[in-house]
């Protein structure tokens, strides 16, 4: 293979979208003031919206985008005076390196085999210790030993799973002490990104959520729930703020949290009635532009949330068949 062409390949694919659109910006063919959306960026790059956010917030601290009083950017730097262009995307004729497309294309197919498997390698924490058995999880999707490979590395460095001097990949148990610990570090970190994001919050998304809240029955199937309000807070106001390894550290904190949240669910546990309400409150303050008291309501809360997960983890210890299921997870021998 080319030796340029694998350098692309193991890019993250947030720098593959960053360096395609610097490419375009630098060529003229998206011309200043012309206004960038996450979701025609996403459709026509065939990626998701989250490597687009970040690739927007990097070219917006080149400078080379900025934001504007309506959605998404407007290409051109801060002291740019171009007004608003709202064009189509794919009929700009824009030019993708086919090292960058041939990349984005290869490694959609192990990013979607990671994300079933860090969900599945996730959920297990609950139950205790496993290993991950690499012939197994390659022949159960059908993927090459580099894809295993690219999976597992990536597991690691998100702090899901070690490796053993005996080089066995272990998913360790999410004990009482390490939930305590994550929460801590949530309300260290999370507070602070709601702070930092002050300036770039999307202030209408939140008062929207909000609204639609207010005007819905709680008891009717499609009321907002506790999990609609975390997106929510995490799209239009943690992850909008400056600091792209504060946003990245967060993430990662929270998903083994979240992931078991989720299999505890699955199995019958009740979630906490009073989770969506606690939400509210945050947004009322959010919108309202009360950002020190929004942080300092929020710390609050995740000390109270850390002591209901603990308690519904405690539950767990009574099952005594984890319900994974999955051949390449097999649980570890003490």
């Amino acid at each position: 293979m080319n030796p340029r062409r694998a350098q692309v390949e193991t890019s993250k694919r947030y720098k593959l979208v960053a360096a395609a659109l610097r490419t375009n910006i630098a060529a003229g063919r998206l011309s200043p003031g012309l206004v960038l959306l996450e979701g025609p960026i996403a459709a026509l790059m065939k990626t998701s919206r989250a490597p687009v956010q970040a690739a927007l917030r990097i070219l917006e601290e080149e400078g080379l985008i900025r934001r504007f009083e309506g959605r998404g950017y407007l290409v051109g730097g801060p002291s740019s005076k171009d007004d608003p262009i709202r064009r189509d995307l794919a009929k700009l004729g824009l030019r993708i390196s086919n090292e960058i497309d041939s990349a984005l294309q290869n490694r959609g197919l192990w990013e979607r085999v990671y994300d079933e498997v860090e969900a599945a390698v996730a959920a297990s924490l609950i139950f205790g210790d496993f290993r991950i058995i690499e012939s197994e999880l390659g022949e159960y999707y059908g993927v090459s030993r580099t894809v295993v490979r690219d999976v597992l590395s990536r597991l690691h460095e998100r702090g899901l799973i070690t490796k053993t001097a005996s080089s066995h990949w272990v998913a360790s148990a999410l004990t009482a002490q390490s939930v305590r610990e994550r929460f801590e570090l949530r309300g260290l970190m999370e507070p602070e990104a709601i702070r930092r994001a002050a300036d770039r919050t999307d202030y209408d998304k939140i008062a929207e959520a909000l609204h639609q809240a207010k005007e819905r029955d709680p008891a009717m199937r499609d009321a907002p729930n506790w999990v609609d309000f975390d997106r929510a807070l995490m799209t239009h106001c943690l992850m909008r703020g400056p600091n792209a390894h504060l946003i990245e550290l967060i993430q990662q904190n929270r998903l083994p949290l979240a992931a078991a949240s989720r299999a505890l669910t699955k199995l019958g546990l009740p979630e906490d009635a009073n989770a969506a309400g606690e939400y509210l409150v945050l947004f009322e303050l959010i919108a309202g532009r009360a950002i020190e008291a929004a942080a300092i309501y929020w710390r609050s809360h995740l000390a109270g949330l850390a002591e209901k997960n603990l308690a519904r983890l405690k539950i767990v210890a009574v099952i005594s068949d984890p319900p994974v299921g999955l051949p390449y997870l097999t649980p570890r021998d003490v």
